[in-house]
């Protein structure tokens, strides 16, 4: 199969495409970025700007779409600039997929992700899985982790405690609120894009501690 990878600079999208890169299922990975990644026979990876994509690109045409683009309010230095990363860009990204004949989309969304949510960060997520579904993927899925555990090139403001604290207290909370692994989180989101079941599905984070 030939598989789409929207994000693969990110924590969880490297480990996608580490994955996928090394899976004998998967024939081709293209992974549009704003620089270009390393070289790799089964690898095209375009250099592209989120905010004119290319839409006549042979490449968007593919079996999935795995989309781990994401950044954080403190990154993005505004909430408009936030919601341009966390929903627009995957939204367009989806988009162009679809145009182009790739069936199956594959969100790693986030817990609480509610379009009526009073939280900016899980309205906009929310926003997104319902913009998405408007489109009309054949398999739509959203895989929704909670804390997010790996190693990041950036540290976050507080996350650094929260992923100690949770990792530590990890038995004794409820499946849902524990840590989820980068590495785990990634194969969810592989295994969803290549045994698509149709419609629209969740995967939620107790499924991914």
């Amino acid at each position: 199969m030939k598989l789409l990878l929207v994000g693969a600079t990110g924590l969880v999208g490297s480990h996608v495409l580490r994955l996928a890169l090394a899976d004998d299922r998967i024939d081709s990975v293209v992974a549009p970025s704003r620089r270009e990644l390393p070289k790799h026979p089964k690898l095209l990876s375009p250099v592209v700007d989120f905010d004119h994509l290319p839409k006549d690109a042979t490449w968007w045409q593919a079996d999935a779409l795995i989309c781990t683009l994401g950044t954080t309010m403190s990154k993005a230095g505004s909430k408009e600039a936030f919601r341009r990363v966390d929903h627009d860009y995957p939204l367009s990204s989806g988009q162009l997929a679809k145009q182009h004949g790739t069936l199956t989309y594959v969100l790693n969304s986030a817990l609480g992700a509610d379009a009526s949510s009073r939280f900016f960060y899980n309205r906009v997520k929310g926003e997104l899985e319902r913009d998405l579904e408007k489109l009309g993927f054949s398999s739509l899925t959203y895989v929704r982790p909670g804390l997010i555990g790996g190693d990041r090139q950036e540290v976050r403001a507080g996350e650094r405690a929260s992923i100690s604290a949770l990792a530590w207290l990890g038995p004794f909370l409820p499946r849902r609120w524990r840590l989820n692994p980068a590495p785990k989180i990634a194969e969810v989101l592989l295994a969803a894009a290549i045994h698509p079941v149709p419609g629209v599905h969740v995967i939620t984070s107790e499924r991914m501690c």
